[in-house]
C-alpha cells in the first residue's frame, strides 16, 4: 500500500483525499517510480473540478508530473534501472507516494537537475520548449506577449525567450508579480489589473503589435490577444485559467489582419518518444547552463494537496509549486 491524493466526486479543494492506495508490480513496459517531489499544474484544478473529463473516469488520482527513483521495471524495460533518478509529465497519478508510470513517458535525470526542480518543470518547461522552440519558433527580433507572466510557465518563457533574442511583455495581477516577471526576463510588465494591456502593447510597440501571443487565460483575455497582434501574427491559446473561449466567427481572423490562431496541447508535441527525449533535453540544457532557473516557491506535504489547490486557485501563488510525499 501507499499514500496518494483521490477523487471520489467533483468539486472543490475539498474532495481531494488523503487515502491508501493500492501499487501493483510493474507489468510490460511499466517502471514503478518512488516519488521525492510532485508537480502542481492548474490542469489538476481542471480534472478535480470536472472541467475536463477524466480518462478513467472517477475515482482518479491527480496529478501528471512528478520525480523520483525507480523501484522496479517490468519486462521489456531495458533502457532503465531500479536506482535511476527520473522524471515525467504523463497521464495522471503522480499525487501518490509511488505510482506504476510507462516506462516510455520516463526520462532520466541529469546530475545537474535536482529532483523538486524536475517535477516542477517537467510539464511547465516542457510547455514552454514547444510553444517557443515549435508552435512559433520565437527568433531574435521577434516581439512576444505571454499573459500570466508570473505563473509556473510564464517565468520560464520570459527568461528563455529573452535569451532567443525576443523583446518580451508580459502580463501580470498585481504590482508583485510585475516584479516578479521583471526578474525573469521580461523587458516590458503589463499590470492588467490597472493598465489597458491592449493599449499598452501599442505603446509598446510603436503600434507595430506583437509577433506572436501566448495565451493560457482564456475567455478574459482572447479578444484582447486578437487585438495585440500584427497582420499575419499568430495567437497561440494553450490554456483557459479564466475559462472557456466562446464559439467566435472565424471570420474575426481575416478582418484583424489575417491572423493565425493554434489551440496546442504538449502530448501532441512529446507523444514519440524521440520527440520527448528532444524536448526534455532542450529544457535540461537551458536550465542546466543557467540560463532558464527554476524556482520552487511553494511547497507543501501531499496531504495538504487541497490547500495547494486553494492557493492556485485564488491566485496566491507564483512560480513552481511542489507537493512532497
Amino acid at each position: 500500500m501507499t499514500k496518494a491524493i483521490r477523487i471520489h466526486a467533483h468539486g472543490g479543494p475539498d474532495v481531494l483525499r488523503y487515502e491508501d492506495v493500492a501499487v501493483a508490480r510493474p507489468g510490460p513496459g511499466e517502471a514503478l517510480v518512488r516519488h521525492t517531489a510532485i508537480g502542481v499544474n492548474f490542469i489538476d484544478c481542471y480534472y478535480r473540478s470536472g472541467l475536463y473529463p477524466a480518462p478513467g473516469g472517477l475515482p482518479l488520482i491527480p496529478g501528471g508530473e512528478g520525480a523520483g527513483v525507480v523501484e522496479a521495471v517490468g519486462a521489456g524495460v531495458d533502457w532503465l534501472a531500479p536506482g535511476d533518478r527520473v522524471a515525467y509529465s504523463t497521464g495522471l497519478g503522480s499525487y501518490a507516494q509511488e505510482r506504476l508510470v510507462a516506462a516510455d513517458r520516463l526520462v532520466r535525470l541529469p546530475a545537474s537537475i535536482g529532483d523538486e526542480q524536475a517535477a516542477g518543470m517537467m510539464l511547465k518547461g516542457m510547455t514552454a520548449e514547444y510553444l517557443l522552440r515549435r508552435t512559433f519558433p520565437v527568433k531574435p527580433g521577434d516581439t512576444v506577449l505571454f499573459h500570466a507572466a508570473a505563473g509556473g510557465v510564464g517565468l520560464i518563457a520570459g527568461q528563455w525567450a529573452r535569451h532567443l533574442g525576443a523583446t518580451v511583455i508580459g502580463t501580470v495581477g498585481s504590482p508583485e508579480k510585475a516584479a516578479l516577471a521583471a526578474a525573469h526576463g521580461y523587458h516590458h510588465v503589463i499590470n492588467y489589473s490597472s493598465e489597458d494591456f491592449v493599449a499598452r502593447v501599442a505603446e509598446i510597440t510603436g503600434g507595430r503589435k506583437c509577433d506572436v501571443v501566448y495565451d493560457s487565460v482564456g475567455k478574459d483575455t482572447f479578444a484582447g490577444s486578437l487585438d495585440c497582434l500584427r497582420p499575419r501574427g499568430m495567437l497561440v491559446s494553450f490554456g483557459q485559467s479564466s475559462g472557456s473561449v466562446p464559439p467566435f466567427s472565424v471570420n474575426i481572423l481575416s478582418q484583424k489582419g489575417s491572423l493565425f490562431l493554434t489551440r496546442p496541447t504538449l502530448f501532441a508535441y512529446v507523444s514519440g518518444r524521440a520527440d520527448l527525449e528532444a524536448c526534455a533535453a532542450s529544457l535540461f540544457d537551458v536550465v542546466g547552463a543557467g540560463i532558464v532557473k527554476i524556482e520552487i516557491n511553494q511547497r507543501y506535504a501531499l496531504k495538504d494537496a487541497a490547500q495547494a489547490h486553494i492557493d492556485l486557485e485564488a491566485r496566491r501563488t507564483t512560480g513552481t509549486t511542489v507537493l512532497l510525499p
